[in-house]
């Protein structure tokens, strides 16, 4: 298992299979874009198998999720993802994605055993969606959305983050769009984990101005609290349900005494939490022969060593070096 010393088990495994990226959300990283790594640094798909089989087999992780970057621009995805379908016992198999790409290829991704997808989508108007991510695919991420319902990947989740002067207004209108067609929806609190360094908590729209806007138009009814668990989204019960809305305070409510997770970034390094300054390498491990009982426990090491919390409001926290776009969220 892997265990940290505050009773903790890491059973969600996040993978990062690329730090590329087809949109340049201004919350992520510049418009010119970062120096995306090489090659011979990614991964192979082959070495993500063995390690997504390792935490499956031996270390008892129960459902992993392929992030990025944009984890479609990730050629082999469909068969990484039929590869880890493979596995006994079967881990859940979820997908984060912008959408962008989602249209050709959902109906693939269900067939080869993908069970869920969650998909950024910030804003309803085209026009702000530019202004966001600077490239003018609004339409391709709708078309995304259809065909994962098509494809039998429901409930869709989408998740918005919201930006204070550019789509903050849209909160209503964006959880009455996703009611109208089923979607479920999570808004996230902007987090410091742009390249650029740019985050400022006082520009950040809290999850209590988050749920104001929405009790503006709808009546919601916290769920128990029992049913969380380790989820990070608090969930609302919208106009008495059965259909609701998760807000993940990030910054603002941390979730850290529940966290279940352990993230495997694109170039093979093992980090314990999202806001983690430091890692550990497996790639090299995987590279120089070592087999995987030495892997497991460089993996459970790391794990061990996971802190309390992520301590982003202390006085001395610090931003990551890596961004998201490398860190996978």
């Amino acid at each position: 298992m892997l265990l940290d010393t505050y009773g903790r088990q890491a059973v969600d495994l996040r993978v990062s299979l690329t730090d590329r990226c087809n949109l340049r959300c201004t919350y992520c990283m510049p418009e010119e874009g970062l120096q995306w790594l090489g090659k011979p640094e990614l991964l192979t798909d082959e070495e993500i198998v063995r390690l997504v089989s390792l935490a499956v087999r031996d270390l008892g992780v129960r459902e992993v999720r392929f992030t990025g970057g944009e984890p479609m621009l990730r050629p082999g995805l469909v068969g990484i993802v039929a590869a880890c379908a493979e596995l006994r016992p079967r881990p859940e198999l979820s997908l984060t994605t912008n959408g962008v790409g989602l249209a050709r290829t959902a109906g693939a991704l269900r067939d080869a055993g993908l069970d869920r997808v969650n998909v950024s989508l910030d804003t309803l108007d085209p026009d702000t969606f530019f202004t966001l991510t600077r490239r003018h695919r609004h339409d391709d991420v709708l078309a995304g959305l259809a065909a994962a319902e098509a494809a039998g990947m429901t409930p869709v989740k989408l998740n918005a983050v919201l930006m204070r002067g550019v789509n903050e207004h849209e909160a209503a209108d964006l959880l009455d769009w996703c009611l109208q067609r089923g979607y479920e929806l999570r808004f996230i609190e902007q987090m410091p984990l742009d390249a650029q360094h740019g985050w400022d908590r006082t520009q950040m729209i809290t999850a209590e101005e988050i749920l104001e806007r929405l009790t503006d138009r709808f009546t919601l009814t916290p769920e128990p609290s029992s049913t969380r668990g380790a989820a990070p989204a608090e969930r609302w019960l919208v106009d008495g349900g059965p259909a609701s809305v998760g807000v993940i305070a990030s910054v603002t409510r941390p979730f850290c005494r529940a966290c279940d997770r352990t993230r495997l970034t694109a170039d093979g390094q093992i980090r314990n939490c999202l806001f983690a300054t430091g890692e550990t390498d497996l790639r090299t491990a995987l590279r120089s022969g070592a087999d995987d009982a030495e892997i497991g426990e460089l993996w459970r090491t790391a794990m061990w060593g996971k802190k309390a919390g992520a301590g982003i409001d202390a006085p001395d926290f610090h931003q990551p070096d890596r961004p998201m776009s490398a860190i996978g969220g």
